[in-house]
């Protein structure tokens, strides 16, 4: 069964799924510090890539116990 987590940007690892309110997925591809936030590369259901920056504390919605499901924790 998928799930879909909630869960803030210093928890997401890659390899997580992220879900957008649309039901649109992207899988995270890396992670790295940038000043106070985190920016996080992902790529699109399509092939498509892409980055966002947010907050430690922002909140993402993360599909668990499917392909995305975690597998490290980032730092």
């Amino acid at each position: 069964m998928m799930t879909i987590e909630l869960r803030q940007t210093r928890q997401l690892a890659v390899g997580d799924t992220l879900i957008s309110v649309s039901g649109s997925s992207y899988e995270v591809t890396k992670l790295t510090r940038v000043g106070r936030g985190i920016r996080v590369h992902y790529v699109s259901a399509e092939g498509r890539p892409g980055r966002f920056t947010a907050a430690p504390g922002a909140i993402s919605r993360v599909l668990v116990g499917g392909r995305g499901a975690r597998r490290a924790h980032a730092a």
